[in-house]
């Protein structure tokens, strides 16, 4: 088989040069055939020169990876996006899936494992970095079990949820730090989770989501 053609998107210079410095390694399976960071290149570079697969990051400075990724998928059907961040986050995940990309991994991966990825998306499969989904598969169990955490059906983790449930209890971020026996900076990260997920701005906010959801009774 001919490699595959790969086209990488990411706002980060250094990391385009790092995966194109790692996918080198392997010129008679993977082939990079150029480079964008923002929305329009990569959809010219999809109209202009039909990749195989889009290798993508979920966030650039401009524009989402998803915006991207639907964006090309407008352009081009049946083109393959795979996102590659450091995000490790299931609802990053669903909705790179509802976007219609082919893959989600995270860079901690090797080059042997992403060139392997990339050769499995190439025949069709769906890749999702072995991390996450460990963790999708628990998370299917207890649904099934009937047992899951309040705030889960809104794409929070078990332990934004906890957090979510201090903050409805009115405790400070110390006193939830204490609670969870983690630290401060821990707990602000929680807390940018959590409301980038509920779609609010503070505390407020957050707590009457969660009232108006009946997430906590």
């Amino acid at each position: 088989m001919p490699p595959i053609r790969v086209l990488l998107v990411d706002d980060h210079e250094m990391v385009l040069h790092g995966v194109s410095a790692m996918l080198s390694r392997f010129p008679d399976r993977v082939q990079v055939i150029g480079t964008a960071s923002e929305l329009p290149c990569a959809v010219r570079a999809v109209t202009d020169d039909r990749p195989d697969i889009v290798l993508c990051d979920v966030r650039l400075r401009r524009a989402s990876g998803l915006d991207v990724c639907k964006a090309i998928r407008d352009v081009d059907a049946r083109a393959k996006v795979v996102f590659l961040t450091v995000y490790d986050d299931e609802q990053y995940l669903y909705q790179a899936l509802r976007a219609g990309a082919a893959g989600y991994l995270l860079k901690r991966l090797d080059a042997h494992e992403l060139v392997r990825h990339l050769e499995n998306v190439s025949l069709g499969e769906v890749v999702i970095d072995p991390s996450l989904a460990g963790r999708i598969a628990t998370s299917a169990a207890h649904l099934q079990k009937g047992e899951f955490w309040p705030g889960a059906r809104l794409g929070l983790t078990q332990r934004e949820s906890e957090v979510l449930a201090l903050l409805v209890g009115g405790l400070s971020n110390k006193a939830i730090a204490a609670r969870l026996v983690v630290s401060d900076d821990t707990v602000k990260s929680h807390l940018r989770g959590l409301y980038r997920k509920l779609q609010v701005r503070d505390r407020g906010g957050a707590v009457a989501t969660a009232l108006r959801e009946g997430l906590f009774h």
